[in-house]
Order: structure tokens, then C-alpha cells, then sequence
């Protein structure tokens, strides 16, 4: 019985270090989702208010958006 009490820790152990890994790596795509989202709004947006018919900085700040959006559900789905 001990070899076989021995394999069910090792097993719940296993289980146990997935699931940090996956909240862990999770978690480091919602940061990068946040910071995305931040150096958005700091480098893009903000001069975008003063020059808006660039087409450039639009492109730019859709990009952003969508590279936020994009690692947000990423983590969402890491997390599932």
C-alpha cells in the first residue's frame, strides 16, 4: 500500500504545480495585456488627440487595442 499511497501524492502534487503554472503564466499575460493597454494610452492616444487625421496613429492605437484584447483572452483562456 505505500507504493501506491507514494504514486496518488506524486500524482495530486503534479496536479498542484500545473495549476500554479497556468495561474502564473496567466497572470503574466493579463500584466502584459495591462501594460499594452498603458504605454497605449501614454504613447499613442495622448498625441493622437493633437494631430487626428494621421492615419498612422490610428493604425497604431487599433493595433494596440487589439494586442490587449488579445493577450486578455489569452489569460482567460490559460486560465479555463
Amino acid at each position: 500500500m505505500g507504493n501506491w499511497e507514494k504514486r496518488q501524492e506524486d500524482k495530486r502534487e503534479g496536479r498542484e504545480k500545473d495549476k500554479v503554472r497556468r495561474e502564473k503564466l496567466a497572470g503574466y499575460f493579463f500584466d502584459l495585456s495591462k501594460l499594452c493597454f498603458a504605454g497605449m494610452v501614454i504613447g499613442i492616444i495622448l498625441p493622437l488627440f493633437s494631430n487626428i487625421d494621421d492615419i498612422k496613429m490610428w493604425i497604431i492605437s487599433i493595433l494596440g487595442i487589439a494586442l490587449t484584447t488579445l493577450s486578455a483572452l489569452l489569460a482567460n483562456k490559460i486560465l479555463k
